[in-house]
């Protein structure tokens, strides 16, 4: 009998590699030999038949190594159950802004800024009437007076927060307003263990890392740079939110591979816990992981993704 297949990271001019559809996979070169043939006295079975006749295709088996960085030159990290636990965005953030909504709004009223924030949210405000959407109350024009504008903007703000919509008038105003906090240090970012040394070995590897996020950049900044373990900034290359697109949407990752400088979509990693995500990333030519975090929605069931349960999977 011949002797057994080396392991998959020593077959002949082949790296081996984990993130499916790298190219020069090594499963995929075992995937393309000849099929064994029968050695003396030994059967091999033959692939099984459904009663029309058809074959049945094997399961795809799990990856047996870590996945690995070799052909990937950006990394694009996504924030809520990726980096952060949920629990951090849902008992910390999204209360500290709705409790802090009307004082931000009051305080700041007539400022650029809020302005900016306030016209936003009119406009969102008029389709979401148009549409139906629930919770909806229209805003007075400026001549109702202070009280009146940001009494119904309050109440559109705090309907937006409880359906946790991914929209980027809300998401701006939120960020101006975590600013508060995150500077009175009320608000400390929250990562998993796992993603500073992970920041640190990719940055130190010449890998660039990002931030895709339905958040604010400027919210993305403030988690990021105001962490537990300190500023971690120094390690991303960029921030990126919904003003390119939802994360739901190819386009958007094609807009992000035309930003980071790298040649093929393909030179570049998400990361996400939201399969709907991985799907459009995937449908752009960029390779993804999903992240399973404690507290993560549960996935479909064969999403066909490979997964990670920590930053330390991810080897370079």
């Amino acid at each position: 009998m011949s002797s057994p297949l080396p392991p998959v990271s020593q077959v002949s001019g082949c790296r081996a590699c984990c993130v499916p559809g790298f190219p020069g996979c090594a499963s995929s070169q075992l995937r393309r030999r000849r099929p064994l043939k029968a050695a003396a006295g030994i059967s091999v079975p033959r692939p099984r038949q459904r009663l029309d006749g058809r074959r049945l295709r094997a399961a795809p088996a799990s990856a047996a190594s870590p996945p690995q960085l070799s052909s990937i030159r950006s990394v694009v990290l996504d924030i809520e159950g990726t980096t952060s636990p949920i629990s951090f965005v849902t008992d910390v953030l999204f209360p500290y802004a709705r409790d802090n909504a009307r004082k931000h709004l009051e305080a700041t009223y007539g400022t650029d800024e809020t302005g900016d924030d306030i016209a936003l949210l009119r406009a969102q405000v008029e389709q979401d009437l148009a549409e139906g959407v629930a919770g909806a109350v229209p805003v007075p024009p400026e001549e109702a007076g202070k009280d009146a504008v940001v009494d119904t903007l309050v109440a559109n703000v705090e309907a937006m927060i409880k359906a946790d919509r991914k929209i980027t008038s809300l998401k701006q105003l939120q960020g101006h307003i975590w600013r508060t906090g995150f500077e009175g240090q009320e608000i400390k970012g929250v990562v998993f263990d796992d993603v500073p040394p992970a920041l640190e070995r990719w940055h130190a590897s010449g890998i660039k890392t990002y931030i895709y996020s339905s958040g604010s950049r400027e919210a993305q900044r403030l988690i990021f740079g105001n962490t537990t373990y300190g500023d971690l900034r120094k390690y991303l290359c960029g921030f990126f939110d919904t003003t390119i697109g939802t994360k739901r949407e190819p386009r958007s990752y094609y807009e992000i591979w035309q930003s980071v400088g790298v040649d093929r979509p393909s030179q570049i990693l998400f990361l996400t816990d939201v399969y709907q995500e991985a799907t459009a990333a995937k449908a752009a030519g960029v390779e993804v992981l999903i992240s399973i975090r404690p507290g993560n929605a549960p996935l479909p069931e064969n999403h066909g993704f490979q997964t990670i349960t920590t930053f330390a999977e991810i080897l370079t």
